[in-house]
C-alpha cells in the first residue's frame, strides 16, 4: 500500500488546499492529511476545529485521513508509515523554501519522499493568511474557502454576514 502525508496548518483550508488533497488522493492507497499543531504560530483555529473542518470538507474522499501532529514531521512520517510527503507549490518563490524542507527531511527520514503539487492556476495566488485578512475586515471569502468555513471565520471574527 502507498501512503502518504499532507501536512499543513490549514488555518483555514483553502479551495487550494482541497485541490491538492484531490489531485493526491488520486495517486495513493491512502492520503493522512496532517494537521500542525504549531506552537509558534497564533492560529485562528484549535487544531480540533481545523480536523474537524477539515473531514467534513473531505468526507466524500474514502482514501483520507485526518490527523493532528506536533512536533517533526519526519516522526509523523515514521509513526504512520507514509513513504511520501506532498507539498503543494504555488509560485517559483515557495520552491527554495520547500525544497530545503524537503531535503532535511530526505537527510533526517530517508524512507519517505517529497512529492510537489503545482498549485492549480485558479488558487495559484490563494494561500490561508490572505483568506483569514480578508476575512478579518468582512471580505467576501466565498470564492477561496468552503460555504461552512466562511460562516465560522467570519464567527470568530464577530462579523455577521
Amino acid at each position: 500500500m502507498n501512503k502518504a502525508i499532507y501536512p499543513g496548518s490549514f488555518d483555514p483550508v483553502t479551495f487550494g488546499h482541497l485541490d491538492i488533497i484531490k489531485r493526491s488522493a488520486n495517486l495513493f492507497d491512502e492520503l493522512i492529511v496532517g494537521v500542525l499543531n504549531n506552537t509558534t504560530k497564533s492560529p485562528l483555529f484549535s487544531v480540533e476545529e481545523r480536523v474537524n473542518m477539515l473531514k467534513e470538507a473531505t468526507a466524500d474522499i474514502s482514501n483520507i485521513k485526518v490527523a493532528s501532529f506536533c512536533g517533526l514531521l519526519v516522526d509523523f512520517v515514521e509513526e504512520t508509515k507514509a513513504s511520501v510527503v506532498v507539498r503543494g507549490l504555488r509560485a517559483i518563490t515557495d520552491f527554495e523554501y520547500e525544497l530545503q524542507l524537503a531535503q532535511t527531511n530526505h537527510i533526517l527520514c530517508p524512507s519517505a519522499d517529497t512529492m510537489f503539487l503545482t498549485a492549480g492556476l485558479e488558487y495559484s495566488y490563494l494561500s490561508s493568511t490572505i483568506v483569514r485578512e480578508v476575512a478579518r475586515f468582512g471580505g467576501d471569502i466565498s470564492k477561496f474557502v468552503p460555504d461552512k468555513i466562511a460562516k465560522e471565520m467570519y464567527a470568530k471574527y464577530n462579523i455577521v454576514k
